[in-house]
């Protein structure tokens, strides 16, 4: 038993208690790696950024490209549909060609959103709703290449005459002067911030036009959430129901018993004679009662712990690993405290799955790693919860990963394991299970909290 807790930021007071129940080494200068762009600290944050802004420039010159196959696309259905127009039959089967067509291009912009845009879109309600989103979705297309356009032209003529002036020419008669430095400088700044932000504005109503066009319409979305959240509600009763047959066999099979056995021990002390015998009965039934008020903790603690109110999730935390049958490893970045439902839920998520890679997983370590997620809002997807349409706002998440070296083969649709998909669902979070045969398994959660 015993846990190694490695605390890099966060509640300054809760780190300073989460590392006293620690049992080994305490590797404070370790990040937690999540392994998303985030609030989570990672090495290279500036080469992120570069590589973002790179896939960013990739993604807009595709478009460009896709929008002139787009336009080739129009203008050949145009004539297509032109000589069959007055005839029904034959426009049908020419408009069935063109929608399906359609289609096939509207799921390579899909693709190519997805890839270098970041933003996931469901697939296209119908061959119509294709058709309509590339026809209005080329000209966005073109504007990007040409802003991508005048970036590179900017670019050349720029290097061209800074390369001429290093090595003593002229371009195209000019003559280096200071002044003149300075205003091509500013000048080359500004340009260049406008093309910036051009290219920041077609990626947006790239990613605005997806989401119109290919994603479910407001009826559907709410059609949608409706459905929802009527089996999150069941989920949630059956959720409660199984936590209240969980604690009456606990009490049953556990604490009633030992109360049993306490009772009798004590009957046979008051029956005996024998001084030696009455000692003993005496001890045995004073070791009865502190297992049975062992046993009344753990219960009480499995309902609800006490520490999350008045310690908070870190100590919380810290306490399970302590308890935990097999070394658990916590890494803690958490800058503030989450609001208490979510805590409430993460704290039963670390519970069970160290609970199950102890009993069932065979496994020898458990990690345990919590940081803070922020996305941009925009660009609708479907989760695991749902269709998100975005609201251009940043979502944040804390995201807990819990993984271990055991055997692996865990049943998604086991009782601890679907509850717990229940309660993260309840709060609009999503629940994700890699368990294969052989191991390892990883349960990755992300809630909502702000």
């Amino acid at each position: 038993m015993g846990a190694d807790v490695v605390v890099t930021g966060g509640e300054k007071t809760a780190s300073a208690r989460v590392a006293t129940a620690r049992v080994g080494p305490t590797r404070l200068e370790e990040p937690v790696q999540v392994g998303e762009p985030g609030r989570v600290e990672e090495p290279g944050r500036v080469d992120g950024v570069v590589r973002r802004s790179c896939r960013l420039l990739v993604g807009l010159l595709l478009g460009s490209l896709t929008a002139v196959l787009e336009v080739v696309f129009l203008l050949a259905a145009g004539v297509a549909l032109l000589p069959v127009a007055v005839w029904p039959r034959p426009r049908l089967r020419v408009l069935d060609r063109i929608e399906s067509g359609s289609r096939r291009l509207a799921d390579l912009e899909r693709a190519r959103l997805a890839a270098y845009l970041g933003a996931d879109s469901a697939s296209p309600r119908g061959d119509r709703r294709a058709l309509t989103y590339i026809a209005v979705r080329w000209p966005v297309g073109l504007l990007g290449g040409a802003v991508l356009g005048l970036l590179c032209y900017g670019a050349v003529v720029g290097v061209a005459i800074v390369a001429g002036w290093t090595i003593g020419l002229e371009p195209d008669g000019i003559a280096l002067t200071w002044p003149l430095a300075l205003y091509f400088g500013i000048a080359g700044l500004v340009l260049l911030y406008l093309a910036l932000q051009g290219l920041a504005g077609v990626a947006a109503m790239d990613r605005r036009l997806a989401r119109r066009f290919l994603g479910p319409s407001e009826r559907e979305l709410l059609q949608s959430r409706i459905s929802e959240l009527a089996s999150s509600r069941a989920g949630i009763v059956a959720a409660v129901d199984a936590e209240r047959r969980r604690i009456e066999r606990d009490l049953h099979d556990g604490v009633q018993q030992r109360l049993v056995a306490l009772a009798m021990l004590l009957g046979r002390t008051r029956r005996s004679d024998d001084p030696n015998q009455h000692a003993d009965l005496l001890r045995q039934a004073h070791e009865e009662s502190q297992q049975v008020l062992r046993d009344l903790r753990e219960v009480a603690w499995r309902v609800y712990p006490s520490a999350l109110d008045t310690l908070g999730l870190a100590d919380a935390l810290a306490a399970v690993a302590e308890r935990s049958e097999v070394p658990v490893r916590i890494g803690y970045d958490l800058p503030e405290r989450l609001p208490s439902q979510v805590e409430t839920v993460v704290y039963f998520v670390v519970c069970e799955a160290v609970t199950n890679a102890a009993k069932h997983g065979g496994a020898a370590l458990v990690s345990v790693d919590l940081g803070i997620l922020e996305r941009p809002g925009s660009g609708g997807h479907e989760s695991g919860h749902g269709y998100d349409a975005g609201d251009g706002g940043p979502r944040r998440s804390v995201r807990v990963r819990i993984s271990d070296d055991g055997v692996g083969g865990a049943d998604p649709d086991g009782g601890g394991l679907s509850g717990l998909a229940r309660r993260v669902l309840a709060l609009d979070g999503s629940f994700r299970l890699d368990s294969p045969a052989g191991g390892p398994t990883t349960i990755t959660v992300e809630l909502p909290c702000g």
